[in-house]
């Protein structure tokens, strides 16, 4: 990721959960939708940074309200 901000080991999981998301997963989500057209306008780099920031924004929010995943509630703006 772009910034040396937090622990290196959680953002390079960040990064490869998010890598993994654009590149290998086959089934449509609204993640994959949005990053996929950052990766055009772009750049594959800056959208996977950006995808793994939606990630851990995502994380955070469940973390702290203790709430569980939700596909439908997942929006398209980071």
């Amino acid at each position: 990721m772009a910034g040396k901000a937090g622990d290196r080991n959680v953002r390079a999981t960040l990064y490869a959960a998010a890598n993994a998301l654009l590149m290998r997963t086959m089934a449509g989500s609204q993640i994959k939708s949005w990053g996929m057209r950052l990766m055009r306008t772009k750049g594959r780099r800056r959208a996977v940074v950006a995808v793994a920031r939606k990630l851990a924004v995502l994380l955070h929010r469940m973390w702290i309200d203790g709430s569980e995943f939700r596909q439908e509630q997942v929006g398209g703006t980071a």
